[in-house]
């Protein structure tokens, strides 16, 4: 979490600026706690204290230009060109900026008077959550700008992704606020100042990451906070969005007056707001969520992720769909089979997913492109984006049409995919579709001021400019022939932005135009150290021709490019509900090739309060050994949160490295993919719905908060204990660890008895206290469940394999062994354990308390066994094959 903004630096008394400055001071007065990018011709110079900021943050040299009240101007700037991936950096380094551009030209100043400056205005605030250009957003990440209110006891979190359009409220407890922006993970989070003196809305803001912004209160204000909506909207009344909460509108009006600010008045392409209640998704906490790696790994890579592993999808807003699904797993089974059944259709039908997905790639993003149009950052190319993804819709719907493909109905979700990618069903966008397709020229620019992107044919008076544009350069080149020949000088014609066309040679040739008759026909214009430059009356009048035509035909670009523009935003919801399907279709496709490649099955989810995964694999983990080129263990898990049909709780041991915090994880994911509607890597999962997923595994302190890593633990152990319900499914591994012995094995078996009887949640427990172990014959819905490993020629090797029963011993010392710890110490490890294995009691002894008394420690005979007395007496070399074979079986009979 970000704490509220440091003061902010006061800017300069305007009083005796220039012209220039004064507008600066102008616009920084409006924006006093962001960096203004001031735009000076080919740059954006920043002035002040912002220059010295930005100079250290962006790596930048810092200079000063001109004086201020008899002091320096600190300044430093960035080309206009390049100004993106410097915006991007200071995006990243938390900073607020305002954009000031300038408005007008030079030519259109000067008319106001020969001293007048080019006026220029404030823009655009940019801010984390506010990007829409491709170079400042992750094309497979979503971008949200997210904000809280609480009123009446409810809590409500909004977001706005501006730059697909998408607008999000959810209505929630307050104390649901840490799992809902958990699950957005937005880059920026706006917050009513009174709220950070509420502990329960800090400790959410500092697991969701973000910006945090605070906002003033008055903001939040429900009858300020409608009126904004209605403006945002542009509708009389909200009761079309459903019967909106206080709550709820206090907080999509803090994102309408963020947007209302950053984007200059600018009205974005978005969606009405999607409601959903705390009923409609999984809550996985940030911890949970954290430890299971869904959306990226601790060191916040997307690789390695859960979503890295299994994304196939070949378009960025799929991939954005797909991270969005499994962040937050459904709770309806119906819902989830819609999804799933979508999933099965394309699995049973490779051919034609195939093509579809060669489809699909050609599409684009047509929600990003739409919206950067909407908000006039849009260009040629985003008008590309809208045909080509407008022309995959007619292709996608046709090819379904095609081969029989629909002599089985597809299942509800592609069907309403398919109705809303088909162009052909709306005229309108039909119309738009035909438009765009004749309109648009091949090579495309990215801003419409570079002109060339209307096609031939389409305005004959643009044909009729560039015909005399065209022509009149042809004569330039034949001008500058003629005139090298009439002057015997060798000579060129060029052009630049302040002379325009001028006659140019070098200045050791230049003494014959300066005489007569030349100097009649050749007019002095510039003189540099190796080049002499003139104009002629020809060339002028030729210039002035040029000049006009160009600019008239990049005015009949520039007007066909906003007709374009305002039919594709009157247009938005359709262009928005394509978008969407395009989106969908690409999960489903990409979720059943990736199924079919790691032979996932469809999992069975009801109302029900079991857990029984057959054969189960984790898909991160199993892809990283296939990778070595190992095989990977599959594992079963049965539990029961009624009893009825196995355990509620299962105590997991087995040796350290032998694969219990995988068995751990991966059964918890299998629970986030298949509410999430994919398919599972197992033979078979049938899930009764999970309300709550809790995973406490893994050992981190948190310095940050003054909390150790034992504290830290017990911190989320009782969030665990006090939140999950008999519908939650929990994974707790090696719970009290980090402190004394019997302390961690008192909390150890509380925490146990407390799952099992009190939240009653399916639960693995994993744990090096073997005393546990006897939960089996105390407790009603108890079982044991162990990691198996053998030791073989004094090394130990892990079998991952979970199987009923208990495990004996932990092979800590065998474990270090293989880490590398020098043998002397491995050695002397070895005598203290066998010491400690072979006396009869300790000084605290177990079976003095009666808690513990069923599982005093058994005492460890020392010396050989019989086995290996036995195996003493065999001589291999001079035995039988029988004899041999009558000696494995005594060996086994010892056993």
């Amino acid at each position: 979490m970000n704490a509220p903004s440091a003061p902010i630096t006061p800017t300069p008394d305007a009083a005796g600026a220039t012209p220039v400055m004064a507008q600066y001071f102008e616009a920084k007065s409006r924006q006093p706690d962001a960096l203004v990018f001031f735009r000076m011709g080919d740059f954006y110079e920043l002035f002040f204290d912002d220059a010295i900021k930005a100079a250290a943050a962006l790596g930048i040299a810092q200079t000063h230009r001109g004086t201020h009240n008899g002091q320096p101007i600190p300044m430093a700037g960035v080309p206009v060109h390049a100004a993106e991936a410097y915006l991007a950096k200071l995006i990243r380094s938390g900073f607020k900026v305002a954009v000031c551009e300038q408005i007008e030209t030079p030519a259109e100043a000067k008319k106001r008077g020969s001293k007048s400056i080019v006026a220029r205005d404030v823009v655009r605030i940019v801010t984390p959550g506010t990007l829409t250009e491709e170079g400042l957003l992750d094309a497979r990440g979503a971008n949200r700008l997210a904000a809280i209110a609480l009123r009446g006891g409810q809590a409500a979190v909004a977001s706005v992704e501006l730059s697909t359009g998408e607008v999000e409220s959810l209505l929630i407890a307050p104390s649901g606020l840490a799992a809902a922006l958990a699950a957005l993970q937005p880059s920026e989070i706006l917050v009513p100042d009174r709220l950070f003196a509420d502990d329960t809305v800090n400790q959410a803001l500092k697991g969701a990451g973000g910006l945090v912004q605070p906002v003033a209160q008055a903001l939040a204000e429900p009858a300020a906070s409608e009126a904004r909506l209605k403006r945002l909207y542009g509708v009389d009344t909200l009761d079309g969005f459903g019967g909106l909460a206080g709550a709820e509108i206090s907080a999509l009006g803090l994102i309408a007056a963020h947007l209302e600010m950053t984007q200059a008045g600018k009205l974005p392409a978005l969606s009405p707001p999607r409601r959903a209640g705390e009923a409609d998704v999984m809550a996985i906490d940030p911890a949970t969520r954290t430890s299971l790696e869904i959306e990226k790994t601790l060191s916040g890579q997307r690789d390695g992720s859960l979503l890295g592993c299994i994304d196939r999808c070949v378009t960025a807003a799929g991939s954005r769909l797909l991270a969005a699904r499994l962040a937050r797993p459904l709770l309806d089974p119906a819902a989830i089979d819609v999804r799933l059944d979508a999933v099965q259709w394309m699995v049973e039908r490779r051919p034609l997913r195939e093509r579809l997905r060669e489809s699909l790639r050609r599409s684009g993003d047509l929600a990003r492109a739409l919206s950067r149009l909407a908000l006039g950052r849009g260009g040629p190319r985003d008008l590309g984006t809208l045909r080509d993804g407008l022309k995959t819709g007619e292709s996608l719907s046709a090819l379904l049409s095609n081969e029989g493909a629909r002599l089985t109905e597809p299942p509800f979700e592609i069907d309403q995919a398919l109705a809303a990618v088909n162009p052909s069903l709306s005229v309108d966008l039909s119309g738009l579709l035909a438009a765009l397709e004749q309109g648009l020229g091949p090579d495309l620019p990215a801003q419409a001021r570079d002109g060339g992107f209307v096609a031939a044919g389409v305005r004959p008076e643009l044909d009729q400019a560039r015909g005399l544009r065209d022509d009149s350069r042809r004569v330039i080149i034949a001008l500058e022939s003629r005139l090298a020949a009439e002057s015997g000088v060798p000579l060129k014609i060029k052009h630049n932005a302040v002379l325009g066309y001028f006659v140019e040679t070098t200045a050791n040739k230049a003494d014959p135009l300066f005489q007569p008759p030349l100097n009649a026909t050749f007019i002095h214009r510039q003189t540099l150290a190796n080049q002499v430059r003139f104009t002629t009356v020809e060339l002028a009048d030729l210039d002035a021709r040029i000049a006009q035509a160009g600019e008239r035909a990049l005015a009949i670009e520039m007007a066909t490019f906003e007709a374009w523009r305002e039919a594709a935003c009157a247009l938005a919801p359709a262009i928005q509900a394509a978008a969407r399907a395009l989106a969908t279709l690409d999960v489903d496709a990409a979720l059943a090739e990736w199924a079919e490649d790691q032979q996932a099955v469809r999992p069975v989810v009801d109302r029900s309060f079991a857990f029984d995964a057959v054969g189960a694999r984790h898909p991160v983990v199993e892809a990283a050994v296939k990778r070595a080129g190992d095989p990977f263990t599959p594992n079963d898990c049965r539990l029961d949160g009624s009893g009825e049909t196995g355990a509620r709780l299962s105590i997991v041991t087995g040796p350290n490295m032998a694969g219990k915090s995988t068995f751990l994880r991966q059964n918890a994911i299998l629970a986030v993919m298949a509410q999430a509607g994919c398919f599972v890597p197992a033979r078979s999962l049938t899930l009764g719905v999970v309300d709550r997923l809790f995973s406490r595994v893994g050992a981190g302190d948190d310095l940050a908060r003054g909390r150790s890593t034992f504290m830290a633990e017990m911190v989320e152990t009782a969030a665990i204990l006090t939140q999950a319900t008999p519908r939650s499914f929990v994974i707790l591994d090696e719970i009290g660890r980090g402190t004394a012995t019997w302390d961690g094995l008192a909390i150890a078996w509380a925490c146990a008895e407390a799952l099992h009887a009190t939240n009653r949640s399916r639960a693995l427990f994993a744990t090096h206290y073997h005393e546990l172990a006897a939960l089996e014959h105390k407790l009603s819905y108890v079982s044991n469940l162990s990691l198996r490993a053998k030791e073989w020629n004094g090394d130990l090797v892990f079998l991952h394999e979970a199987g009923p029963g208990a495990a004996d011993r932990s092979y800590g010392v065998q474990v270090a062994k293989l880490a590398g710890v020098p043998p002397a110490v491995v050695a002397r490890a070895r005598q203290v354990l066998e010491r400690l294995e072979s006396e009869a009691e300790s000084p605290a002894r177990l079976e003095g308390l009666p808690l513990f008394a069923a599982t005093a420690p058994t005492p460890v005979k020392s010396g050989p066994s019989p086995v290996e007395e036995a195996l003493r007496t065999l001589d291999p070399d001079g035995m039988s094959p029988r004899e041999a074979m009558d000696a494995l079986y005594r060996l086994r009979g010892l056993l």
